[in-house]
């Protein structure tokens, strides 16, 4: 593992100080000219240099004819030109002294025996002139937080704390509006393709010494250097957690692999126990991936399972303490000092077992405080999960019984339920336990949208929920378990 980020060869990709393009042009249907235009509108603040043969200013930046004419060494070059012209490209960038390339161009060894050769010579050209490269038929990088993003999809999300290394690149462009629905976003995402030269490993090993990244998602349909993989991963997860997705275990998903990346991919069981070895926490789906990342880069860590369900209504409470006990979680048996604090605000319709339930509460309000507030102090849980309603429409007909003026119901119905979200997020998120949400309502409602903005996950769905909070044991447990052998290893030494 590096220690410092600047050691990384992915650092001058992902924090390039100026770009040459090849092929981009002033067809804006063009691939080339796509990932330009990305560039540009995400504010990149560097130098870019646009190759033409023809064009004397493309997209209205000034073009050059040939590497050769321009007026300073570029930090990272980006390919966009026809197989059969991208390892003669490559070789100009080197004798050019330029160290890093995105190559996105694709027909490479995921084409078979006449794209293996010109990969081969691809790498040999990398290796002769010491460049780093991603790719081929990848992406590239798309880092936020430096304005980088040599994807043909702008990410219009805020920076955030997720880490992504895929052998997809789709499942890094695609992911830019998905997250930003949680107010999450990337801190660095790397699509590595067919990975010739820099590999989903070295990625790994970039996002472990990157600030900004707080959880490491890995997209996988094969891995080759399975020792180093393995030494990466565990030098890293006693600090990050690292979360997986592989798709290579079944037949269909092998061939798919190969197909698209050439990824040489391994039987189901032997990826899992490397994931388990190494202390990834594997994940089922994609969605599922990013579930966790969410609960992982958002809450306190615990290395317990016992959790608390707080709702206000039984079927989702019997539906949250079925999802906890299948995901491996057990329901915390409330203390006799917790069940003496609830009873003042439990109604005689609901519950003051686990789930504690609040169906028809005398005083709405101690939802957002009173009650997680005695439930987090209870001593034999580890977490609290709560069924997060979105009553707009009952808080609109309570205000109008009221007398409040109709012109007015809804913008003091939207304050009620802001302020019953800003009451709930803040002194959650002072907590040293974990508190997910979970709903079965659209994000859009104000409640939901203000929580989620304030740094609480909410799930749709009590099963997604407690996945994540299994997630969150998980990490916990392996943490420990990797600290415990980084300490027996010093006492050796």
């Amino acid at each position: 593992m590096i220690k410092f980020i600047e050691e990384s060869p992915l650092y001058r990709i992902a924090n390039a100080r100026s770009l040459v393009f090849f092929g981009a042009s002033n067809n804006v249907s063009s691939m080339g000219t796509q990932l330009l235009m990305t560039v540009q509108a995400g504010d990149f603040k560097g130098a870019i240099y646009p190759v033409h043969l023809k064009e004397k200013r493309v997209l209205n930046l000034d073009a050059y004819r040939s590497v050769t004419d321009l007026p300073e060494v570029p930090d990272l070059a980006v390919i966009v030109l026809p197989t059969a012209v991208v390892n003669q490209t490559l070789e100009a960038c080197g004798k050019k002294g330029i160290k890093q390339a995105v190559v996105v161009s694709g027909g490479f060894r995921e084409m078979g025996e006449e794209g293996a050769i010109l990969e081969s010579v691809l790498k040999d050209i990398a290796a002769e002139y010491g460049m780093k490269i991603l790719g081929p038929n990848c992406l590239g990088v798309a880092n936020p937080h430096q304005k980088i993003n040599t994807t043909f999809v702008p990410n219009e999300g805020d920076p955030g704390f997720v880490g992504l290394s895929s052998q997809s690149g789709s499942f890094v462009t695609q992911m830019f509006e998905y997250l930003s629905g949680f107010n999450l976003g990337f801190s660095t995402a790397f699509s590595v393709g067919n990975e010739a030269v820099l590999d989903i490993v070295d990625c790994m090993a970039y996002l472990g010494a990157c600030p900004h990244t707080k959880v490491i998602a890995l997209y996988i349909e094969g891995i080759r250097r399975g020792d180093d993989f393995m030494k990466v991963a565990r030098a890293i997860v006693p600090h990050k957690p690292i979360v997986a997705f592989y798709v290579g275990g079944s037949k269909a998903g092998k061939a798919a692999g190969f197909s698209h990346t050439g990824a040489m991919a391994g039987p189901d069981e032997l990826y899992d126990g490397m994931f388990r070895q190494a202390g990834i926490i594997r994940a089922a789906s994609v969605e599922e991936m990013f579930d966790f990342c969410w609960a992982l880069g958002s809450l306190p860590m615990t290395n317990g399972n016992r959790v608390v369900i707080q709702t206000h209504s039984g079927g989702p409470g019997a539906a949250a303490a079925d999802a906890c006990g299948r995901a491996g979680l057990e329901l915390s048996a409330l203390s006799d000092k917790t069940l003496q604090k609830l009873v003042p605000y439990i109604p005689a319709t609901g519950s003051v077992g686990n789930p504690v339930d609040l169906t028809f509460a005398k005083d709405y309000s101690s939802f957002f405080y009173e009650i997680p507030a005695i439930l987090l102090a209870e001593e034999n849980a580890d977490m609290l999960m709560v069924y997060i309603l979105s009553p707009q429409r009952v808080v609109e007909r309570i205000l109008k019984g009221m007398g409040v003026e109709n012109r007015k119901v809804p913008e003091e119905a939207l304050e009620i339920m802001e302020s019953n979200a800003l009451q709930l997020s803040d002194f959650l998120k002072k907590q040293k336990k974990p508190v997910i949400g979970f709903t079965f309502h659209d994000y859009d409602s104000p409640i939901l949208k203000e929580t989620i903005r304030r740094g609480l996950p909410v799930f749709r769905g009590a099963e997604k929920a407690a996945r994540a909070m299994a997630a969150l044991t998980a990490y916990g447990r392996i943490r420990a378990r990797e600290n415990r052998r980084l300490a027996d290893a010093a006492k050796t030494v």
